[in-house]
């Protein structure tokens, strides 16, 4: 499944996509291509998020996978950075995924906009940060406090 991302990733839109690629997974689709060649930048909700749904296709199917395909400079050196590159490959082309590539499913044309009640979004974000810290230390240090700030949030909340 060859997914593009329309427009800058972020926490607006990560749950969309989360949502999208579950759905994806349960009718048996088990590869996905994540094509940023129109994603200018991408927030750490997105690329928690994205972790979340690398991390879930192999549980479903020894074969799943996550690429990230047509990463800009910065969007490469975030995911490089936070150590993602470690979970799913990213590259700055679309080597190898010619044959993909002609099945384009547009992430904003593909899912409505998840109209979600401000508790859900504020655990879609949480969620997608918690993910974040589990990849290195690096990450629990350097969210540590968005991760207790969201917790306290969403403890309020309830």
């Amino acid at each position: 499944m060859w997914v593009r991302v329309d427009g800058k990733g972020s926490f607006q839109n990560a749950a969309d996509l989360k949502s999208f690629a579950f759905q994806m997974i349960a009718t048996g689709r088990s590869r996905f291509v994540i094509d940023l060649c129109r994603c200018p930048m991408m927030d750490s909700t997105f690329m928690g998020t994205l972790v979340g749904i690398a991390i879930r296709l192999p549980e479903q199917s020894s074969s799943g996978k996550l690429t990230v395909v047509n990463a800009n400079d910065r969007n490469a050196h975030l995911l490089e950075n936070l150590g993602l590159t470690k979970i799913f490959p990213v590259q700055k082309d679309t080597a190898g995924f010619e044959e993909q590539a002609s099945q384009v499913t547009n992430l904003l044309e593909a899912t409505p906009t998840l109209d979600l009640p401000v508790e859900q979004r504020s655990q879609e974000v949480l969620e997608a940060h918690e993910t974040l810290s589990e990849v290195s230390e690096e990450n629990r240090k350097r969210f540590k406090d968005v991760v207790e700030f969201l917790r306290s949030d969403s403890a309020r909340m309830d």
